[in-house]
């Protein structure tokens, strides 16, 4: 079970980007784009109760899957099950797929500014070409966003194109807490009802992965679908629902075609000599605190198929340290040195320097 859990930690481990849920509505594309060699799985489930005395639930599943290809640039696609979209103009499915591109020119998901993307797609139950230009602006504490779709075919309005507008606002209390809320509805002409949700979002300590708890009346995230609201009797219906943000980094895979990696030292030369070794596994530093003299050395093993950092909160620590290599520092001077490493901040250390 053990072995599991690391393996599961292992592909799932946090990275220095990754989707974040406290930057973006449930009901937006936004500009967040993977980086080369990333695959981002996000699983959004929304359900619907029905009144009683049956109180049926009705459950809305979405998955979207895009990879990285760097510069900018990522491919993908969404799929969603009893998809509004696909009721009305003779639809024979109501399971909707969605295949879209994302170029981001200007910006980056998390720093203050504003950033651009633009995202065409191709919706295969609508049969029809989409596209999206989204912008978002980031100052501290605070994101807004807002978006402009195209619709070749409104599926549901036969033969009919169309136009959506959007916006959102994202309010962050911590750096692991924050909600948001959006609203989008076709414009050209306006008609059914416009999308909105709202949501509490948090960013599990220690991972990369983001979680919200939402409610909204737009049954999937696809272009049109965040551009229509769930409404079918006439009335407001309102489904609640979650979602999961999964980074998935190919590299990490790299061990199963080419083998362990050679040893490599980095920091002090090969051969100096060290008062304490310390190994990393199993996601964790394995000797908590240690103790040395003025003017010894420490040296740590990484034993995990994934890079970790030695990083010190008063003076300069390692680059990344790849599998099967090892990082050596020299401490010449007396004092306390607390670590952790950068991309799994949970992990931390101690050195007491005599």
């Amino acid at each position: 079970m053990k072995r599991a859990w690391l393996a599961l930690l292992i592909l799932i481990a946090p990275s220095l980007n990754a989707q974040s849920l406290l930057y973006r509505g449930p009901n937006m594309g936004g500009t967040w784009v993977a980086d080369g060699g990333v695959v981002q799985f996000n699983f959004l489930h929304r359900f619907y109760v029905a009144p009683g005395p049956s109180h049926t639930v009705i459950n809305y599943p979405n998955f979207t899957l895009a990879a990285g290809f760097g510069h900018g640039v990522e491919f993908g696609g969404r799929f969603a099950t009893k998809s509004l979209v696909g009721i009305g103009a003779n639809a024979q499915s109501t399971n909707e797929t969605e295949l879209f591109a994302r170029w981001r020119p200007v910006g980056a998901e998390g720093s203050d500014g504003f950033s651009v993307a633009l995202t065409p797609a191709y919706n295969l139950l609508a049969k029809s070409v989409d596209g999206e230009v989204a912008v978002d602006w980031t100052r501290g504490w605070l994101t807004l966003q807002g978006a402009g779709r195209g619709v070749g075919r409104e599926l549901g309005r036969i033969g009919e194109h169309q136009v959506a507008l959007a916006g959102g606002v994202i309010a962050r209390f911590t750096q692991y807490i924050g909600v948001s809320a959006d609203l989008g509805s076709f414009v050209a002409p306006v008609n059914n009802r416009a999308a909105w949700s709202v949501a509490l979002n948090v960013l599990i300590p220690g991972s990369p992965h983001t979680f919200s708890f939402e409610a909204s009346n737009a049954t999937s995230a696809t272009i049109q679908g965040a551009s229509v609201g769930f409404a079918p009797s006439g009335s407001n219906q309102i489904l609640y629902g979650f979602e999961f943000t999964i980074p998935i980094h190919l590299k990490r895979f790299a061990p199963w075609f080419h083998g362990r990696p050679k040893p490599v030292t980095l920091g002090a030369p090969a051969g100096t000599p060290v008062a304490a070794e310390i190994r990393i596994s199993s996601l964790k530093f394995a000797t908590d605190t240690v103790r040395i003299a003025a003017g010894q050395s420490v040296r740590w093993v990484n034993g995990d198929p994934v890079e970790h950092t030695v990083t010190f909160e008063v003076e300069p620590g390692s680059p990344l340290i790849p599998p099967n290599a090892s990082y050596i520092h020299r401490f010449d001077k007396p004092g306390t040195y607390t670590y952790h490493c950068t991309p799994h901040p949970f992990m931390t250390g101690v050195v007491i320097v005599r």
